[in-house]
């Protein structure tokens, strides 16, 4: 079973992919939108996207992952298949609190996904696996048991 955000969340991204395809832009009603839905997030994703801190990394196998450069300089390892990001605030907002749909760094990959903005990184499988493990002890560093 897919994960999916809500089809309120769901349909303006898409109605901002059509948007982007015929206009190269996304309309100032999209934009307010945007912020509505997604709130405090949604400012900070989209100054990530303008510096491009979004990288597709791939490998031959076709499994991938985003890494999202954050604005305080760490970079995190998000999965957009089942809507997840590393960060704290995904953690605390999203997965305890439930009061945010997505971090910033995630909305900032679906944004950069729609815009075009993703920077591409061609790695084997061993170099992807090592990224997320990498990631995972990351994470169990800083988990308190």
């Amino acid at each position: 079973m897919a994960v999916t955000l809500p089809t309120v969340a769901e349909e303006l991204l898409s109605e901002m992919a059509a948007a982007v395809r015929e206009s190269a832009r996304i309309p100032d009603e999209h934009l307010l939108s945007l912020k509505f839905i997604f709130g405090a997030s949604a400012i900070p994703a989209l100054d990530l996207v303008d510096r491009q801190s979004i990288t597709l990394i791939s490998s031959p196998s076709g499994r991938h992952v985003y890494q999202v450069l954050g604005s305080a300089g760490k970079t995190y390892t998000c999965l957009a298949s089942c809507h997840y990001c590393p960060c704290p605030a995904f953690a605390f907002s999203v997965l305890r609190k439930n009061d945010s749909l997505l971090c910033k760094h995630l909305l900032a990959v679906y944004l950069s996904q729609i815009m075009g903005t993703c920077q591409q990184l061609s790695v084997s499988d061993n170099q992807l696996t090592e990224i997320l493990l990498t990631e995972e002890e990351q994470e169990h560093k800083g988990a308190v048991f």
